[in-house]
């Protein structure tokens, strides 16, 4: 189980270091809100999508 838990901590800090990064220059870019506006909110998605397993894996673990 903590091995899930690392992983899945690990992956959340991934996905945040890229949203971090990629969101302002995609949407800095000319043209890049319109054209990688399904990108931004599928790394959106993804990151809610973990926040809520960290948590609860979290609560198995504490």
């Amino acid at each position: 189980m903590t091995i899930a838990f690392q992983l899945a901590v690990f992956a959340l800090i991934a996905i945040s270091f890229l949203l971090v990064i990629g969101v302002p220059v995609v949407l800095a870019s000319p043209g890049g809100r319109v054209s990688n506006k399904n990108v931004v909110f599928s790394g959106a998605s993804l990151w809610i999508g973990l926040v809520f397993p960290v948590g609860i894996l979290n609560s198995s673990i504490s």
